[in-house]
């Protein structure tokens, strides 16, 4: 990957790098504590690994850590979220604990520590030219929509509040945003959906009932 990727201006890459690196080596105990607690609750592999766009919507391989077992009906077929979601794993979203491996893709200039969340591969034919404007930049571990109501808000709402932030950046607003999400993350404010183990996807202009990782 480049040093400096396209979608970024170079001192906010060279924040992003100062930072990610940083918190990497400083959160070294923390991620292996984590990775040992997934693989007793949930067993191999430790990270979630899915393809989500990128810049212009290229497509890149994000890292999580795992939240969710395999279980599986007597058809093999995938049990609802809900019920593969465990107490470890809801730790880990309502503390965003799961977001940390993402450091590494912002070290490899595929994220930057603030942006646009990635979503699904399948949204991007689903979008308003206007919604598709997100991914004018890279996206984010944290952004504009995830300080401003996170999962509790409207699809609409959140693409309203990304393509905002591609309009209105700055290092600055970074800075804020960033903040933000330190005090979000303490409160647990906004981490799923009312009435939703996860997020329901994002079906064009009207939702589903099924929910996405």
């Amino acid at each position: 990957m480049p040093l400096f990727p396209p979608g970024i201006p170079r001192h906010k890459r060279l924040f992003d790098l100062l930072v990610a690196a940083t918190a990497l080596i400083l959160l070294s105990p923390l991620l292996l504590l984590i990775a040992l607690l997934v693989y007793i609750a949930h067993g191999r592999p430790i990270l979630f690994r899915q393809q989500r766009p990128g810049y212009r919507g290229r497509p890149f391989r994000i890292y999580k850590f795992r939240t969710m077992t395999d279980a599986r009906d007597a058809d093999g077929h995938l049990l609802p979220d809900a019920e593969r979601l465990t107490p470890l794993g809801r730790f880990l979203r309502a503390t965003s604990l799961d977001e940390l491996p993402e450091l590494v893709n912002v070290l490899r200039g595929e994220m930057s520590l603030v942006g646009p969340r990635p979503l699904l591969m399948e949204y991007l034919d689903r979008y308003t030219p206007e919604q598709a404007r997100r991914h004018d930049v890279l996206p984010g571990i944290t952004g504009w929509a995830q300080v401003n109501g996170r999962n509790a808000i409207t699809w609409e709402d959140k693409f309203r509040l990304d393509v905002w932030y591609v309009d209105h950046w700055s290092f600055w607003l970074d800075i804020k945003i960033l903040l933000i999400t330190l005090w979000k993350v303490l409160t647990g404010e906004g981490v799923s959906q009312p009435g939703h183990a996860t997020t329901e996807r994002f079906m064009g202009n009207a939702s589903s009932g099924s929910e996405e990782r």
